[in-house]
């Protein structure tokens, strides 16, 4: 799906970020990027009301998100007031455009993101594995742990992809400040041979 967007640049850690409110205008999405470690789960909670924050004027919201590739991750359309989830294949950028499909020409949308154990409903978890409270605890202890780790390996790919740029980077100003210096040379000895000829044809020297 082809759109013109606006983009919101996000740096998320395996943490919750602090709710948000923007505004869309009809049939134009708005974007994020949104920072993700590989396996994490990513939860954005919405609600879109109208411009003063009184009635909906959405009938629905469609989501896209595309991975770091451009490959599609979810296209899928909501109900005005709800959740989308989806969990990271690979770590990296992550785009997330949101389109309100409304009659009104703006709404105002409420987003919140959490990532990581924070994307979990750990009372479903316990409802669906019955789990007491100690065995909940652990497992969210667990997830923690989990995301920690997942964040901290990120963060060194992240770390060896920049500093293997920057070798490159310094290599190629290297190579580059070289070749500038024979030229330099090449075209300072070809004026020298110049020149000398050009006064041995005049007979000055």
């Amino acid at each position: 799906m082809l759109w013109s967007f606006a983009f919101v640049f996000l740096l998320t850690w395996p943490t919750e970020v602090a709710p948000m409110y923007f505004y869309l205008t009809n049939q134009k999405p708005m974007c994020f990027i949104e920072e993700v470690p590989d396996v994490t789960m990513v939860k954005g909670t919405y609600r879109i009301t109208g411009e003063k924050g009184k009635d909906y004027t959405a009938e629905s919201i469609h989501v896209e998100i595309l991975d770091p590739n451009n490959n599609q991750v979810l296209s899928r359309t909501y109900t005005a007031d709800g959740y989308f989830t989806f969990t990271s294949h690979q770590g990296g950028e992550y785009r997330i455009c949101i389109l309100a499909q409304s009659k009104s020409e703006r709404s105002r949308v409420h987003l919140d993101f959490a990532v990581g154990e924070n994307a979990i409903n750990y009372g479903e978890v316990a409802t669906k594995d019955r789990l007491n409270e100690f065995e909940l605890r652990i497992r969210q202890l667990q997830d923690q742990v989990q995301s920690i780790a997942k964040d901290q390996n990120y963060q060194r790919v992240r770390e060896e992809y920049f500093r293997q740029l920057s070798e490159s980077t310094g290599h190629r100003v290297t190579y580059w400040s070289l070749g500038q210096l024979i030229l330099l040379c090449s075209i300072g000895f070809w004026q020298m041979r110049h020149l000398r000829a050009f006064f041995q044809a005049k007979k000055l020297v």
